[in-house]
């Protein structure tokens, strides 16, 4: 195929998924299935603003709950999007180019839903700008040394630098979208393409741009979750103040980030037919990075065996003991089978080949991960004090699981309004892919 043909091809496959009238039908029903979920999350917040905190179940010992649990969960679904996106780029792997922009349109929702959660849990979330350390008349300045505010840095910074990454990369391929176009279509695209005409002056720019952003983002991707960490890493629970915390954290993160990415990019492939431009070989190879986090997540639990016994700390220990075979076990071995066990099935490379075995294990393991989230929070909290009188137990309510569901509502809405109105693939960086493998095939 000649390569003007081969471009057009890529063009024609991608620019015509939006908005697409073969899949309005089953796209109106998802998001009609996302609104209703997003609509339980709506009803959830506004009672919370009416009732209060206290409707999610917390208080005294246990003053976190499933709220800053999801709140973990989400944040670390984040990661994966800069680090296929930024860190790939850097070490100039060209298979990222089908997948990273659904990846980093997954990174800025997780974001979104992530920071919804410690607002919410302030008690008062009309207060939030409080964390801001703007000149107030009163002089009052929030207290530097808490984690909490280190969280809104972190996560402000992460989220800012993940929207522009992501907006430059999409800027030529509105472009594309906008000459396509007709009408105030056509208008619209231009808006946002901003002005863009593919000159090698734009290109040379953009280029050295986006690696810039890329280099900026990279350290990020170890920054806001080892930020995350110290909120339980900084305190003296025992469980939570270990200094494997932030290492532990990071690879939690990505491995989860990794199993949303297949959950999210087998389906749409499916559902788009774009088999053609995301291929096995690519989910194999993000399955391999999957397996490489998981290991060091691994590692992570036996590190944490190995450090309460070579510390020797009794209330660390007694830890240690509810969780291998006390009150916590059916809870702490249902993480390790989910997050440990199935993953070794990613040795097997059939496995790593079959889109469907790879939906299903990374679900299971999104799942296992949040059990873990909740398994670090809770049972810590539980044993809030040293003294065995002070102990208390936690039942969620039914609105934390409410909000829960909620947000993924919010979540799979997002996600559809971005898949329907925007390029899901990258077809500038596709179709530069493509080039360059057409050029060294011409050179051999």
């Amino acid at each position: 195929m000649r390569v003007g043909a081969r471009m057009e091809q890529i063009t024609e496959t991608v620019a015509a998924r939006v908005g697409d009238p073969q899949r309005t039908r089953s796209w109106r029903i998802a998001t009609a299935l996302a609104l209703l979920a997003t609509g339980t999350f709506a009803v959830a917040v506004v009672w919370l603003f009416v009732a209060g905190v206290g409707i999610w179940a917390v208080n005294s010992p246990v003053g976190w709950g499933v709220a800053i649990a999801s709140f973990v969960w989400w944040i670390g679904i984040g990661h994966a999007g800069t680090l296929i996106s930024a860190v790939l780029l850097l070490c100039r792997q060209p298979w990222r180019d089908s997948i990273n922009r659904m990846a980093e349109a997954m990174t800025l929702v997780a974001i979104l839903c992530a920071g919804i959660y410690p607002i919410l849990h302030l008690g008062r979330p009309q207060f939030f700008y409080w964390l801001v350390p703007y000149p107030a008349v009163s002089g009052y300045w929030p207290q530097f040394r808490s984690p909490l505010v280190w969280d809104l840095f972190a996560i402000a910074t992460y989220g800012l630098v993940s929207l522009v990454f992501w907006y430059l990369g999409l800027v030529p391929d509105l472009a594309t979208m906008r000459d396509r176009a007709q009408g105030w279509r056509a208008r619209a695209w231009g808006v946002f393409a901003l002005g863009w005409r593919g000159s090698s002056r734009q290109w040379t720019h953009h280029r050295r741009c986006y690696l810039l952003l890329a280099g900026l983002a990279t350290p990020l991707v170890v920054s806001v979750h080892t930020v995350v960490s110290f909120d339980f890493a900084v305190t003296q629970l025992p469980g939570w103040h270990s200094t494997v915390f932030p290492i532990y954290f990071v690879a939690g993160a990505l491995y989860s980030g990794l199993a949303m990415v297949l959950t999210l990019v087998i389906p749409v492939r499916a559902w788009f037919g774009l088999r053609e431009l995301i291929d096995d070989g690519q989910l194999e190879r993000l399955a391999k990075l999957m397996l490489a986090a998981g290991l060091f997540t691994s590692y992570g639990y036996f590190a944490e065996l190995f450090f309460a016994w070579y510390a020797g700390e009794p209330s660390h220990l007694a830890q240690i003991r509810e969780h291998l075979v006390g009150e916590f076990a059916p809870l702490y071995w249902t993480v390790i089978a989910l997050n440990v066990g199935v993953l070794q099935l990613l040795w097997s490379r059939r496995v790593r080949q079959t889109p469907l075995a790879l939906v299903a294990i990374s679900i299971l393991v999104n799942l296992g991960m949040w059990l873990e989230r909740y398994l670090i929070v809770i049972t810590s909290l539980e044993r809030d004090d040293f003294m065995p009188s002070s102990w208390a137990g936690y039942t969620a309510s039914v609105w934390d699981w409410l909000t829960l569901f909620g947000s993924f509502g919010v979540f799979a809405l997002a996600m559809l309004l971005l898949l329907r109105y925007l390029p899901m693939i990258s077809m500038a960086e596709v179709r530069e892919r493509a080039l360059a493998s057409r050029e060294e095939g011409d050179d051999g």
